[in-house]
């Protein structure tokens, strides 16, 4: 029998995460010989020591610690190349090996809202670096709000607009993102309630990267008839590709789609 692989997920919070039910459920259902567990990180700049000192086969990466993540590994490949962030590790012999699944599984979650043609992705964090890159590839006209000035820099030479909260100005956009933690652990709003108020006036669907609650943030976008969604699809969808690479494609997506989606009725 094959060696038993150990997959981890690195975050700060982690204890909310779904990612092991989800994981483990592929790993049970289809007899393949892995688990999956979480790990508490405080500080990112342990992310690669940790990981081999746990001597992981691979590892998923959230809130705060992706861009650190990149800087863990030893190879970037595929679309993290273009926004150094990385959501998903590999252990090829000993070598780190760096993806990003966000923002396919993003793109998966959002289908059914159809043709998007301008969104404003709120924060300038790891996740909200893929979504932004992955937007403008689909000629997606992209603003980033948040609410310093310093971490907008990286997002000058992508999109069309960036604004900190005193810069603000009303625009009409089709889709809008939170990508921040805010309403994670709290009852906060990514952006000052008369922004956020004033955004979803102008806006026709809202998501937020957050799973598993109605945030205040999904709660007034519901309270003034958005259509909206947490980031439960965008979730399954970065999970089952991120499946995929852990189990070196020796399962079938169709396979680790359908036990990953039962995991969430568990």
């Amino acid at each position: 029998m094959s060696e038993k692989k150990l997959f981890a997920i690195f975050g700060n919070p982690v204890s909310h995460s779904r990612s092991p039910l989800m994981h483990n459920c592929v790993f049970k259902n289809l007899n393949y010989p892995a688990s999956y567990i979480r790990v508490h990180l405080e500080d990112g700049t342990k992310l690669r020591e940790t990981f081999l000192s746990l001597g992981l086969s691979g590892a998923n990466i959230t809130v705060p610690h992706k861009e650190e993540a990149y800087k863990a590994c030893d190879e970037i490949r595929g679309f993290a190349n273009s926004v150094g962030v990385v959501n998903t590790i590999v252990n090829e012999n000993g070598k780190l090996i760096g993806y990003n699944t966000d923002a396919d599984g993003f793109m998966f979650s959002i289908k059914e809202f159809g043709d998007i043609k301008t969104a404003l992705i709120l924060g300038a964090g790891g996740t909200a670096k893929a979504l932004a890159s992955r937007f403008v590839q689909d000629n997606i006209d992209v603003t980033v709000l948040n609410r310093s000035a310093s971490r907008l820099d990286s997002f000058k030479k992508t999109v069309s607009t960036c604004s900190t909260w005193d810069k603000y100005e009303t625009k009409k956009y089709d889709l809008v993102v939170n990508t921040t933690s805010a309403g994670l652990k709290d009852d906060d709003l990514p952006a000052p309630q008369e922004i956020i108020n004033d955004i979803l006036d102008n806006t026709s669907f809202v998501a937020d990267a957050i799973y598993g609650k109605l945030t205040p943030f999904l709660q007034l976008a519901k309270d003034k008839n958005i259509t909206f969604k947490d980031g439960a699809d965008m979730l399954l969808g970065q999970g089952v590709l991120a499946n995929e690479l852990f189990t070196c494609k020796k399962l079938k997506v169709k396979d680790i789609k359908e036990h990953m989606s039962y995991s969430f009725n568990i």
